[in-house]
């Protein structure tokens, strides 16, 4: 099977699993089974009414924001297992939000390339809105908001927000100045999403920002057989997180989606666990002629 169309298959199977409860829609009622326990990997609303699983930045914010400022050793042990073990190979084969952004992405238009500046508010958002604002923008019980799920999400507002509204005509009568910022941002995505490949997983995702960060020591790992390598230049010509895997096999923007070794004409690219070994294994074959 081509990797692209493997990746495709588990990005649905992830999504699936992730929305199991489809009739909830129906109803507008949000499942709060002992599964919402249980963080998803990736970006997935835990206020969509198909939901089965909690959001991991969501999760963090509420025990942040809390009356006791709680440390959540719980959430941040699991992004930081998700991140150590994968990644953000996560962002490219399991997040719900990044399969949505891909498939906006195939409307025909004019593709642009993204400015490296803008890579940087992702973790501009991660630092205020998730990590300092629901612990010192506080009401009078001393709670924080969960300022990213509140004023930012576009996630939030597709998967939960509009599906609500639509069945729960309480809801409606309470829309005010909020909402329509985040449906604001929501367009904005969904426009973004159009004209640049995954926009906001790239722009503003903390979450991709956590994963990013562990690249560099994820075990799923890219790596570059460099007594292969032709500096052909054909793994930078298909990435579409506009990275170089020869100079940054390492880089953050990286989701892991192994189009670059698809597309070496060498082989000199490998992604996934034993990624070091085989890369070892060559060169030793290499050396040996």
């Amino acid at each position: 099977m081509k990797q692209s169309i493997k990746r495709k298959v588990i990005q649905c199977i992830a999504f699936g699993y992730s929305n199991t409860h489809l009739l909830n829609f129906k109803g507008g009622r949000i499942y709060e089974g002992k599964w919402k326990r249980f963080c998803n990997p990736g970006l997935n609303c835990y206020s969509c009414p198909a939901a089965g699983f909690a959001c991991p930045i969501g999760a963090l914010q509420a025990v942040s924001g809390s009356m006791k400022f709680d440390f959540s050793f719980y959430v941040v042990g699991l992004l930081l297992a998700f991140g150590v073990l994968l990644g953000r190979a996560v962002c490219g084969w399991l997040c719900p939000f990044g399969l949505i952004q891909e498939l906006i992405h195939k409307i025909p238009s004019v593709k642009f390339r993204l400015k490296k500046g803008f890579l940087l508010v992702k973790y501009v958002i991660l630092v205020v809105f998730v990590l300092a604002l629901p612990v010192v923008a506080t009401n009078y019980m001393g709670m924080g908001k969960p300022a990213f799920c509140q004023f930012i999400c576009p996630a939030g507002t597709l998967q939960g927000g509009i599906p609500l509204l639509g069945t729960h005509e309480e809801l409606r009568q309470t829309i005010g100045p909020l909402f329509f910022l985040k449906l604001t941002i929501l367009i904005v995505t969904i426009v973004g999403c159009i004209f640049v490949y995954r926009f906001f997983c790239r722009v503003g995702c903390p979450l991709g920002a956590v994963y990013g960060i562990m690249n560099k020591v994820s075990l799923y790992h890219l790596e570059v057989n460099r007594h292969q390598c032709v500096n052909c230049g054909k793994c930078r010509e298909v990435c579409k997180m506009e990275v170089d895997p020869v100079k940054e096999p390492d880089s953050a923007e990286c989701i892991r989606c192994g189009a670059c070794a698809a597309a070496c004409p060498k082989e000199a690219i490998h992604t996934g666990f034993p990624a070091h070994k085989k890369a070892e294994e060559h060169k030793a074959a290499d050396l040996k002629k």
